[in-house]
Order: C-alpha cells, then sequence, then structure tokens
C-alpha cells in the first residue's frame, strides 16, 4: 500500500474548511473526500470505505457524534478522529468513550493533522502487510509443519513427501535450530506409520552411562538403580518412527549396536535373555557434516550409510531470509494465541531489524525472539523497543559487543561470554558452543556450576 491508495474522508458543515483540507490533505499525497453532513457522510461510507474519517463533532442535525457511534458499531476498526471546538472538553471525553482514535481541536494544527495521518497511514500499511502474509500462510499445505515460500523449502516440502511415502531410513543434516524434529514429525505425520507413536531421543542430552539403557530398556537389577524394568526407544516406538537426534553424539561403543537393531529389527535389553522384534521406521539427525564427522571418529561409517538411504538437507535461516516475514507472522499469530494477547503483527522498523540479523540461531532463535516480543509488546504492534537489546543496537549500526570492567577475573570473563553467548543464540546451547569452540557438554557443566538452570 502507497501513500496514494491511504483514503480520508472529511465530514464537516462548513465549506471553507473542507476546501482547505481537500487541499492540504492531497497536498500531502493521500486521497481526499468530503461530506456537508452525516447523511453525506454516510452515503460516502456506503459508496466506498476510506482508510480514515476525519469528523467534526457539532454540525446541524445529528452530530459527528452520532456518525461516529455507527462506524464503529459496522466496522470497529476503521480510524475516526473527532474535531472539536477549543475548549470542548465533554466532547472530546464523549468521542474518546465512543471509540475515536484521536480528537484535534479547532482552528486546527495541520503539522499536527499531516502527522496524525501519516501515523494512521503507516499503520494501514502494516496491517495490510500482515494480512497479505496471513493470506499466504493460510495457503499453505497445514499438513506439512515448514512455514516458508523460498526455493529451499519447496524443495524441502517435496522430499519431505517423497520420503514419508516409504518406510526408508533418513538422516536430517542442518545446523542447529533449523528444524530438525519438525521435519522429521511432518514425515511421520504424512506416512502411513502417522497413527502410531513417534519417539525422539536426544543422544548430546543422555548421560553416557544411561544412554545403552535408554536405547535398548532393561530388565530389573540389570545394574544399581535398576529398581523396575524399563522398555527401550525401538520398543516404545514399535510400528511407528524413532527420531535419533545429534546421531553423532552418540557413543561410538554404542552404535555397533545400533547398527544390527537396524539390521535386524531385534534387540536385547539390559540384563534380558530374550531378543523381542521391532518394527521400527529410524531418521536420525546431526548438526555437524556427516563427512567430517566420520573422519573424526564420532560417527561409525556403516551405520552412517545404513541410515543415509535419503538425507534431507535443512538450510540455516540466513540462507532462506525471504521466509522470515512470513515465520514472524506465523510465530506472532501462534503466540497471541498462545498468552491470550492482541498483537496484530510487527512494525516496519522491527521487521527490519528481524531482516538485518544474521540468526546464527536459526529458526529456533527467531522463534524464541518474537515470542518474546509479542509478550512485552501484549497490543498492537511489536515495535523496536519489543525487541532483545542485541537486536536494538542493529539500528545504531553496531554489532554485540562485550565489555568487562577493569579487574575482572578470567572466571568471571568466561562466565560472562558464555551467558551472553547464549542470550544472543536465543539460548541455543549447541550454536552457543559452536561459535565459543567449545562442546555442548562443556557449556552444560559450565551453566551447573553458576547455578543457572539448564
Amino acid at each position: 500500500m502507497d501513500s496514494n491508495t491511504f483514503s480520508v474522508l472529511v465530514v464537516d458543515d462548513e465549506a471553507a474548511l473542507r476546501e482547505v483540507l481537500s487541499l492540504r490533505i492531497s497536498d500531502w499525497g493521500f486521497d481526499v473526500r468530503t461530506a456537508a453532513d452525516t447523511t453525506e457522510g454516510e452515503r460516502e461510507l456506503d459508496r466506498r470505505r476510506p482508510d480514515l474519517v476525519l469528523c467534526d463533532v457539532v454540525m446541524p442535525g445529528e452530530s459527528g457524534l452520532e456518525l461516529l457511534r455507527r462506524i464503529k458499531r459496522n466496522d470497529d476498526r476503521l480510524p475516526v478522529v473527532m474535531m472539536t471546538a477549543h475548549g470542548d472538553v465533554d466532547g472530546a471525553v464523549e468521542a474518546m468513550k465512543a471509540g475515536a482514535s484521536d480528537f484535534l481541536t479547532k482552528p486546527l494544527d495541520y503539522v499536527m493533522l499531516r502527522a496524525l495521518i501519516e501515523t494512521l497511514a503507516d499503520e494501514a500499511r502494516q496491517r495490510h502487510s500482515s494480512r497479505s502474509l496471513e493470506a499466504r500462510l493460510s495457503k499453505q499445505d497445514g499438513s506439512v509443519g515448514f512455514v516458508g515460500q523460498s526455493r529451499a523449502i519447496r524443495d524441502l516440502h517435496r522430499v519431505i513427501e517423497v520420503l514419508a511415502s516409504s518406510d526408508a531410513a533418513a538422516i536430517i543434516t542442518g545446523e542447529s535450530g533449523t528444524g530438525k524434529e519438525v521435519v522429521a514429525r511432518t514425515v511421520h505425520a504424512l506416512s502411513s506409520r502417522s497413527q502410531k507413536p513417534f519417539v525422539a531421543i536426544n543422544a548430546a542430552a543422555i548421560p553416557e552411562g544411561l544412554i545403552e539403557s535408554e536405547v535398548f530398556g532393561h530388565e530389573q537389577g540389570a545394574f544399581t538403580g535398576a529398581t523396575r524394568a524399563r522398555p527401550g526407544v525401538f520398543e516404545l516406538a514399535n510400528g511407528g518412527t524413532l527420531f535419533l537426534d545429534e546421531i553423532a553424539e552418540m557413543p561410538v561403543s554404542l552404535q555397533p549396536k545400533l547398527l544390527r537393531i537396524l539390521e535386524d529389527g531385534r534387540a536385547r535389553r539390559l540384563g534380558g535373555s530374550r531378543e523381542l522384534s521391532f518394527d521400527v521406521r529410524v531418521l536420525a539427525a546431526t548438526n555437524r557434516a556427516p563427512a567430517q564427522a566420520i573422519r573424526d571418529g564420532l560417527l561409525r561409517e556403516d551405520l552412517f550409510y545404513r541410515l543415509n538411504v535419503f538425507e534431507l538437507r535443512l538450510p540455516p535461516l540466513r540462507e532462506r531470509a525471504d521466509d522470515i516475514p512470513l515465520l514472524v507472522q506465523h510465530f506472532v499469530r501462534e503466540f497471541d494465541r498462545k498468552h491470550r494477547l492482541e498483537v496484530e503483527g510487527v512494525g516496519e522498523a522491527a521487521r527490519e531489524l528481524l531482516g538485518a540479523h544474521p540468526w546464527p540461531g536459526n529458526v529456533r532463535e527467531l522463534r524464541n525472539v518474537v515470542e518474546r516480543a509479542v509478550i512485552v509488546a501484549r497490543s498492537g504492534w511489536v515495535e523496536p523497543r519489543h525487541l532483545p537489546p542485541y537486536l536494538q543496537a542493529l539500528r545504531a549500526g553496531g554489532t554485540p559487543t562485550l565489555t568487562l570492567p577493569a579487574g575482572t577475573t578470567l572466571a568471571e570473563a568466561e562466565r560472562l561470554l558464555i551467558v551472553q553467548t547464549l542470550e544472543r543464540v536465543g539460548n541455543n546451547k549447541a550454536e552457543a558452543a559452536r561459535q565459543l569452540g567449545l562442546d555442548v557438554k562443556t557449556i552444560r557443566n559450565k551453566l551447573r556450576s553458576y547455578g543457572r538452570e539448564e
């Protein structure tokens, strides 16, 4: 929407004022129509809806307040600005109670009037943009849980549909926060196994001493603390889909046993004497490049080839920046409903900041930022002040920095660096570890030593 499409209806019984307003508003680049009383104003409203009504309060016959009330009954979102005589406090209060967006006193301050119209025109453009995004979202196939219309996402949708039509194993690669589990869940939801369990396990989040029990299950008394039998993830996912996240973080000693289950469809619980059969579709994921993980001795080559019937590479958000506006509107809608707020969308200035950020934490970081902004804004439009400080810093062309007071100890400097990096990447520990050159376990251990919740 450009300024020429923003239209103003002026309703006032003074012919001279109508003429002056018509000339000035036209000179400012907006479309303008006029009406001499409420009856003529209603005819103009029926003929073509304006984007703004500028209406006098006191007119011969029916007052402007009556027209305001009728407008608000029929279209509560149409902004109406009332014009009142200087000192008419009662009229101004009544107008605001009836739903007026604002009021101006006569004689009019034309600088203020122009600023008000331009502000409302900006809001109308934002609303138009938000509605366009909503329309695009509504056209997307709701069965595919990936929002976006970029070439990369359209290609990903096609691969997902092909993969879902088979029972083949697959490995999903991509940086942390790109949505690997979302893809796995989407494949499961579109497959013939959709009515059976979807079980996810993150190999990086389970202590090494417990992961074998998590994967294979155990019998009562199999080890100290095994007070009762427990099924493994293959048993839990029987008939459905098992998602093995961060497969390259699984202990190498356990990988041959996993490969055997994939080959035979059978496994024995820890401490058990009989083998159990499973019918499970396995999807694995890693944020490492598989070839490098194999070279580094983190991923067995034979296990990789067994899983790599299909490979789905998820692009980082910086490679599909065109999807950011659509994702932002999707998250605004999600969190506005979740928190029962009244946020319409993201304003232009905030959208520019979101578009300028490289999103090292990918979609997960964007989702966290939008949820925070929606909660802070509560209603209306998300503006730059509602965004985290590290994004607001981009307004001045700056980049996030870490300032250390004189006398800061090395241990304190390390703590500040880790904590601020986590804040910058939306608490994405894997991404923070990557940026700091550490592993995820080190990040978790450091946070525990700082007394912070994981």
